[in-house]
């Protein structure tokens, strides 16, 4: 006997506990099952996501580091397939994909996963409300877009990093103050 093998994948971008909760889900899917689940967990390459999403923030390195000290995972498949198919299922000895149950349309495809469900290989899991990673991306521009950041960028000593037209307490050095008071910002009347 041999454990259950699950399959989830991902960018994994800006690991959060969302994408923690969504391991946990592949991994317990079988509590009963002995001797337990082995579970794979793929992370697809920067060039991939460039291609089929947006460039991540964290390198795929990082992104495999991130998903690799997570509790629930036990194997990291870097440079994961963007769609899963029968021969990627054999090589890696994979009984079930995990991923949440809505249709991922990706080019000539009406679903990535498919496949798997058409042969009952697919575990649906449930999204967590209230995080993902776009929903950290939309609170960081919102933040940097308020300033929230200045004070913390002057000190790390990247005050010309600060929000268009910022100078939260005038601790920028005079010759970004002076070039930000001579040219304007995007969309200034000129």
């Amino acid at each position: 006997d041999r454990p259950v093998r699950i399959y989830a994948d991902g960018v994994y971008d800006l690991f959060h506990f969302g994408h923690a909760l969504q391991l946990r889900q592949a991994k317990l899917a079988f509590p009963a099952a002995a001797p337990g689940v082995h579970l794979l967990v793929g992370v697809v390459s920067d060039e991939m996501c460039t291609a089929h999403k947006n460039m991540p923030v964290m390198s795929h390195a990082e992104r495999c580091e991130a998903v690799r000290h997570c509790r629930w995972v036990d194997e990291v498949v870097p440079d994961a397939p963007w769609i899963v198919d029968e021969a990627f299922l054999q090589k890696h000895q994979i009984d079930y994909v995990a991923h949440d149950e809505d249709p991922y349309v990706s080019a000539g495809y009406d679903d990535v996963y498919g496949y798997c469900k058409q042969q009952g290989k697919f575990i649906p899991t449930r999204r967590t409300p209230g995080i993902s990673t776009s929903d950290l991306l939309e609170r960081i521009v919102s933040r940097y877009r308020m300033r929230v950041f200045d004070k913390k960028l002057a000190r790390m000593g990247h005050a010309d990093l600060m929000a268009e037209g910022s100078d939260y307490d005038g601790s920028a050095p005079a010759s970004v103050r002076a070039s930000r008071a001579a040219s304007p910002g995007p969309g200034a009347p000129r």
